[in-house]
């Protein structure tokens, strides 16, 4: 333990691939590397940078002194200049020409917009992997009755593996605007101070064609298509709000999951992983709580909540640029990101490990059974000669007196018995037990589950199978 805050997103839920991508490490060796490009791109439209200078800046790409630049920081109060004069120590030759034309957003929001595509890239692994883990559970349960609710309130039953298609289909359009996303991810480029690129055009003597191509030539090097056309200072924070409102949607999708699985742990229907040491309570050793699926609500809460944070950023930028972005940014983006990782990390844990239980499932399905079937008894009945406005009668008149049992006395559901000796049925127990075939009530739930699996999910698995094969592990 230390004696200084540590953020629990780190020690507690991310994996180590989402941290690393917001490491110091890799945000200012992509400082460097922007540097580079710079330079490269600088040279081959015929600035006089030289081979040796580059080689320079190439050799010191990921060897950052963090204490020097502590130091410039706290002299110069400024976090690009600091990485500026400590990456011009290691490269004394270069020194002259590195961060030439540029401002300190050619390198923060460049870097910012090449992280968040990677961490995007990471978080659509994780989802494809939790789709393929729902896509297996969902089919393996797909004929296995379960008593289906609305208002939390018994219904009409449906299939453990339908209602998975449930959460599977919320994942898959959260990928639908994931990968809509992704197009739009572009970097700032190289637009000077005010996004008119008066410094390049100067260093070019007028030309606007090499200022234009200075750009391209970045963005191939650091892996994009594109910059965005115009910008302020600043690539325009309407991206920053368009990610987070992706990653909002999957917690919003996680969350309801969880929530589910909440309710199905308390009915003992189904469990999440639980280890052979592990206590649910410190004071009830008996429990069993359902504290992965807590953790991934209160993650998700943590995720939504934060998306406010760049809608209003997006909102009050002024002009072309304005400083109270960046303390906010340097939080609210890469937290998302981290609980992200955390909720689809156990997202995936839950329903890869998870068990449910048919035979309470069966049970509470005989409980609500005998009310379920009352249509399917009018009707044969009435088939049989019986008056249909009469039989409807007597069984609310056995529906209401067979509740009022069951909620006054704790008594049970003794619906069918009832109908059995009452004249104005005429059905025998043999042709009541056959109208009571459980799986004559989940309606086309089987049916349903096998074509949204096969015609929605599988394809988009086949087409990302070498992202398939994720491992994650719970750390608490």
């Amino acid at each position: 333990m230390t004696d200084v805050y540590e953020n629990p997103l780190c020690t507690r839920y991310a994996g180590p691939q989402m941290q690393q991508i917001f490491s110091a490490d890799r945000k200012f060796s992509t400082w460097r590397k922007l540097w580079l490009a710079l330079a490269e791109s600088e040279q081959e439209l015929g600035l006089p940078i030289t081979d040796a200078q580059l080689d320079e800046m190439r050799a010191h790409l990921t060897d950052i002194d963090y204490d020097k630049a502590r130091d410039y920081e706290k002299a110069v109060r400024h976090d690009v200049m600091a990485h500026v004069r400590t990456f011009g120590d290691a490269c004394p030759t270069a020194k002259p020409i590195i961060h030439l034309g540029a401002t300190s957003c050619y390198v923060g929001d460049n870097t910012d917009v090449i992280l968040y595509r990677e961490a995007l890239l990471l978080v659509r692994k994780m989802l494809i992997n939790v789709l393929n883990a729902l896509a297996k559970f969902a089919l393996d349960n797909k004929d296995c009755p379960t008593l289906a609710y609305t208002h939390f309130q018994a219904a009409q039953p449906t299939t453990v593996g339908k209602r998975a298609t449930l959460w599977a289909q919320d994942l898959l359009l959260d990928l639908e605007r994931l990968d809509q996303l992704l197009p739009m991810m572009k970097l700032l480029g190289c637009k000077g101070t005010t996004g008119t690129g008066a410094s390049f055009l100067e260093l070019f003597d007028g030309d606007a064609a090499k200022v234009k191509e200075l750009e391209k030539k970045i963005a191939a090097k650091m892996g994009f298509d594109a910059c965005f056309a115009v910008s302020g200072q600043t690539y325009t924070r309407k991206l920053d709000y368009f990610i987070l409102s992706v990653l909002s949607g999957i917690a919003q999708s996680a969350c309801k999951f969880a929530g589910d699985v909440r309710l199905l742990a308390h009915m003992k229907e189904f469990d999440e992983p639980f280890e052979s040491g592990q206590i649910g309570s410190s004071a009830m050793a008996y429990k069993r709580n359902p504290m992965r699926c807590e953790r991934i609500a209160s993650l998700s809460r943590f995720v939504i909540n934060d998306a406010l944070n760049p809608a209003v950023t997006a909102s009050v930028q002024w002009l072309e640029r304005t400083l109270d972005d960046s303390a906010n940014k340097r939080i609210s983006l890469p937290e998302a990101f981290l609980a992200v990782d955390g909720i689809l990390s156990l997202y995936l844990n839950v329903i890869s490990g998870g068990t449910p239980y048919p035979r309470v499932m069966e049970k509470h399905l005989k409980e609500e059974l005998p009310f379920m079937a009352t249509e399917n008894i009018l009707m044969f009945c009435v088939k049989k000669g019986g008056d249909r406005q009469a039989l409807h009668e007597a069984i609310r008149e056995h529906s209401v007196a067979v509740t009022k049992k069951i909620k006054l006395e704790g008594g049970e559901n003794d619906l069918l018995e009832r109908i059995l000796a009452d004249d104005r049925f005429s059905i025998t127990r043999e042709e009541l037990e056959s109208l009571l075939n459980i799986h004559d009530f989940v309606g086309c739930a089987p049916q349903q589950t096998e074509e949204f699996i096969n015609d929605f999910v599988k394809p988009v698995l086949e087409a990302n199978r070498d992202l398939l094969g994720l491992d994650v592990t719970i750390n608490v």
